[in-house]
């Protein structure tokens, strides 16, 4: 009995968390800040992030307040399996730019006993549920959503609102394409807009 219960306690548990909100409301911050906590802890951790997001760094992970960590650019989410052999944490960024395996992908490494962390974007600038996250949602163990700041009245965002002229889905940007609105502020300058 003493034996089985020690085997036990040492045997890992997989979890998905999700971190999520609009453009800049901390989401990479919050990614950084679990994975250095996991990295001070000893725990081998491998970050993953779109290879088409190359805003800040090619290699690393940044955050719009420009702390960063090195990561792994990934083309399609099964690459992220492929690579993440032996660790006990992953951690993704952007995770919207990602296909539709990625749900498979997180699912298959928390069933293997490894923590993944999860950020991006929950809603596109025209507020659609954005690419995998709504089912990295619904199958996490544990869900964050974080807020920014609505540059147009000061309350609380969750809105993205894209300030240039293209009604493509992705586009790579910083505060000169895009600002975080409150729902009220968000539907005056659609209103606006039109």
């Amino acid at each position: 009995m003493y034996n089985e219960f020690n085997q036990n306690e040492t045997q890992r548990v997989g979890r998905i968390e999700v971190v999520c909100g609009s453009m800049f409301s901390g989401k990479t911050e919050e990614l950084l800040r679990r994975l250095r906590r996991a990295n001070f802890a000893k725990q081998k951790i491998e970050i993953f992030k779109p290879a088409i997001d190359v805003r800040y760094s090619q290699e690393a992970v940044v955050s719009h307040d420009k702390n960063s960590i090195h990561s792994t650019p990934v083309e399609h989410s099964s690459n992220i399996m492929l690579l993440s052999s032996d660790v006990e944490v992953v951690g993704i960024d952007e995770a919207q730019f990602f296909d539709m395996g990625l749900v498979d992908v997180c699912q298959a490494l928390a069933d293997q006993g490894v923590r993944v962390i999860v950020a991006g974007l929950d809603m596109d600038f025209k507020r659609n549920p954005f690419g995998p996250m709504p089912n990295l949602c619904a199958v996490a163990d544990d869900v964050t959503k974080v807020h920014a700041i609505c540059v147009d009245c000061g309350s609380l965002a969750n809105q993205t609102f894209r300030l240039v002229d293209n009604d493509k889905q992705v586009v790579l940007g910083e505060s000169e394409k895009y600002k975080p609105l409150c729902r009220r502020c968000y539907l005056q300058s659609m209103a606006i807009e039109k």
